[in-house]
Parts: structure tokens; C-alpha cells; sequence
């Protein structure tokens, strides 16, 4: 715990989640990153119980996949209805109630509509946490999106893990698990605002009114889908392409491993990093790091090496630019769900799409296909950088010329309003 001035606050000045609230929201993102990474390690014990081939087996991401998406849409339609307890408390009763179809369900069909509903509460948790936290601490909203989006991670990593411990067969009782933990957190939600502050708007931003805007958020919107294919096209052909060009199987399945570990280590560096340096010089630097170790994939020596620093260069995107999108427009309540809504698109339909390309080609490509598109994502950074100031987020050392305006928001309270909070 530490004293915060009101910069670290959002508008209003109270915080919208207390300690055992964000602790518990960590642990809500653990459930659903190890959800996530749970279903492929389960196809085996799929088959064996429901006969199905590996194809329809693989349905089981599909659909939960097309029910976080509508989780999302809907959790932003109902926003301006319900709080925030309640859509965040329906978002856990779904998955848990989810789980428990999909680990006792007699048949496949109601197996696939577990997985629906696990995805809908899923859609909702990714949507309303990443929200929250994205308004919810002011300047250091991006660091805390970091470390909650890195406990992801970590339960990306748990889940294959417990299901190689205990075994294929155990994934009923895994996925009960789940729901049980969904449940527990039900009992922490009176530490989540009932609803956020009005968005009040920067100095600055998005001028020139919806002229501005929509070009704004297209932008952004191209940032997501390009580093989620990216990051789905490196886990899902990184072991090809090492196999490829002459490493052996264990060592590529290593290599895959340490890239998705990446993805989690760069979060948590990111999050004291976001605290000294904005949010746009974050994100060209990933952007030219995704695009230097991917070149540096093609060299066969360095590649594994290379996939790592990919990770870790993807890893702060996501949780770097949603606070950032906010700021830029805070008067359209909606685009943290369109950007959101894209990333899920991005990662379910670009993969096919690769494999498709790589049909035409050979899959030693794959680095130079993926460099393209982190180059185009630098471009669009570049563009950002110049017509979407982030004006409201950290002023740092690599942005001189916004000293001025970081002074102005520095966050020092007013004469007529207490000086500092107890935070995290």
C-alpha cells in the first residue's frame, strides 16, 4: 500500500476497486487464461469420451471463442443498464455454470454449448476488468493493466500444466475447479464501483471532433488485430517453422513454451516501465522490437532466441493502448469494446488465414509474413504517435516536448481537495 496523489485516481478522485477487489481480479484473469489454454491439452480425453475426430473436438475453442465475443458485445450493450457488480457477477455465474455443463455433460453437443457459455462469461470478465482497470488508476492505469494481463498469462501457463500432471482424464475436475474459484469471487465484487466516473475530456484530444475520431479508433483497431495475428501466428507456426529449418520437435515445443512465458515476463516488465515512459513511445518500441527479432527469426541459429524477444515485445500491447484509447477518446464509450471485440476476431480468424498464405508458399516464410505485418503495425503506431497525443497518460524522458503539458496534469490536488489516497 502506498500514498497515491489524485493523478493516480480516476476522475472523481475514489478508487474503483479496492485491494482484495484487485487481488481478486487478478485471480479472475488466472481462471480465464487457464480456461482459455485448457481446452487443447483436453482434446485427447474429448475424443476417447465422445468419440469425435480431432477436427470436431477442436470446436470446443471455436465456440468458446464465438461466445466471448458476444460476451463482450453484449456486457458494453448492457453497461449503460447495469453496474458493474451485476454484469461482472453474471460474467462469473456464466462461466462457472459453463464449466460444470461442459465437465458432466453427457453428450458432445452440450459439451459445445458449455464451452458457448463458458466464452459468454469469459467475454464479459476480459471486457469489464480490462475496462475498469484501463479508467480506474489514472496514470498508472497501464501499469496495473500489465500486472493484471500478465495473472493471464500465468494461468495460460498453470492450466496445460495441471492437466499434464493430473492427466488428460482429469479435465472435468479441472474445469469444476474453475467454477468453484468463479464462484469464490462472486464474494469480492463489493469492492467493485457500482459505475465509473463520466469520462471528462483531455485537453486536446480527438480534435476536430468524430472527423477525428473514427479515423482514431480504426487505427487502434488495426494496432490490436495486427499484433493478435501476430502473436497467434508465432504460437501457432513457431514449431513448424523451427522443425522447419532443422531443430527437432522437443527443442521446437521448448521454444513455443518460452515464447508464450515471454508473453506473460514482458507484462510485468512493462508495468514499472509504463510508469516512467508514455504510452506511445511504449508502443513504437514494441513495434520495432516485434519487427527486428522477427526478421532475426529467418536466420535459422538465432530463431528460437528470436521468438522470445518477439514475446516479450507483443506482450505490453494490449494492456498499453487501451488506457491510451480511452484518453484519446473519451467521449465514445464504446471503442474499448470495438478494439477488444477486434483482438478476439484477429486471433480466431487470422491463423487459418496464415495457413492458408503459407499453402501457397513454404512455411520458412513465416517470419518474413509476420515482419510485414509488425511493419505495418509500426506505421500505424507512427500515425498515432502524431494525430492521437497521449496527453493525459505519463509523461516521460522520451517525450520532451510534453513536459509542459505532463506539469499541467501532473496531478496535484487541488487547493480544495484532500492531497493524496491510500492505494495499491
Amino acid at each position: 500500500m502506498t500514498a497515491t496523489s489524485e493523478a493516480d485516481l480516476p476522475e472523481g478522485g475514489k478508487p474503483l476497486l479496492t485491494t482484495v477487489a484487485i487481488v481478486a481480479s487478478c485471480l479472475a484473469f488466472m481462471v480465464i487464461g487457464a480456461l482459455q489454454a485448457l481446452y487443447g491439452p483436453a482434446i485427447p480425453a474429448l475424443r476417447d469420451e465422445f468419440g469425435i475426430s480431432p477436427a470436431v473436438a477442436g470446436l470446443s475453442l471455436s465456440a468458446h471463442f464465438v461466445g466471448a465475443l458476444l460476451g463482450v458485445l453484449i456486457y458494453h450493450l448492457l453497461r449503460g443498464r447495469l453496474n458493474n457488480r451485476v454484469l461482472l457477477g453474471g460474467s462469473y455465474l456464466l462461466m462457472a455454470v459453463g464449466a460444470a455443463v461442459f465437465a458432466f455433460s453427457p453428450s458432445w453437443t452440450l459439451a459445445l454449448a458449455g464451452t458457448f457459455v463458458i466464452g459468454l462469461g469469459f467475454g464479459g470478465i476480459d471486457y469489464g476488468l480490462n475496462q475498469l482497470f484501463a479508467v480506474g488508476f489514472g496514470r498508472r492505469s497501464t501499469a496495473m493493466l500489465n500486472l493484471l494481463n500478465g495473472h493471464f498469462g500465468i494461468g495460460a501457463i498453470a492450466g496445460p500444466a495441471l492437466i499434464g500432471w493430473l492427466g488428460a482424464d482429469s479435465y472435468p475436475e479441472i474445469f469444476v475447479g474453475t467454477g468453484v474459484i468463479s464462484l469464490l469471487i462472486l464474494f469480492t465484487l463489493g469492492g467493485v464501483a457500482a459505475r465509473e466516473p463520466a469520462p471528462a475530456s483531455v485537453e486536446g484530444a480527438s480534435a476536430g471532433g468524430g472527423a477525428r475520431v473514427l479515423p482514431i479508433i480504426g487505427v487502434f483497431i488495426g494496432i490490436y488485430v495486427l499484433h493478435v495475428a501476430i502473436e497467434t501466428g508465432v504460437g501457432g507456426w513457431e514449431p513448424t517453422h523451427l522443425e522447419a529449418v532443422g531443430y527437432g520437435a522437443a527443442t521446437a515445443a521448448t521454444a513455443t513454451s518460452a515464447y508464450w512465458a515471454a508473453l506473460t515476463i514482458g507484462r510485468f516488465i512493462a508495468a514499472p516501465i509504463s510508469l516512467r515512459w508514455p504510452a506511445p513511445s511504449i508502443l513504437m518500441v514494441c513495434c520495432a522490437g516485434m519487427a527486428g527479432f522477427l526478421l532475426l527469426a529467418t536466420v535459422p541459429a538465432f530463431a528460437p532466441y528470436a521468438y522470445f524477444g518477439v514475446g516479450l515485445m507483443i506482450a505490453p500491447i494490449f494492456p498499453t493502448c487501451l488506457p491510451w484509447l480511452n484518453r484519446a477518446v473519451p467521449g465514445v464509450a464504446a471503442a474499448g469494446a470495438y478494439v477488444i471485440a477486434a483482438s478476439m476476431i484477429g486471433g480466431v480468424a487470422f491463423p487459418p488465414l496464415l495457413g492458408a498464405v503459407i499453402d501457397t508458399m513454404e512455411v520458412k516464410t513465416v517470419p518474413l509474413l509476420l515482419f510485414l505485418l509488425a511493419v505495418i503495425c509500426g506505421v500505424l503506431s507512427l500515425w498515432l504517435r502524431r494525430n492521437a497525443p497521449d496527453l493525459g497518460g505519463v509523461s516521460g524522458p522520451s517525450d520532451p516536448g510534453r513536459k509542459d503539458s505532463g506539469r499541467k496534469d501532473s496531478g496535484h490536488a487541488d487547493p480544495g481537495r484532500t492531497g493524496s489516497v491510500t492505494t495499491l
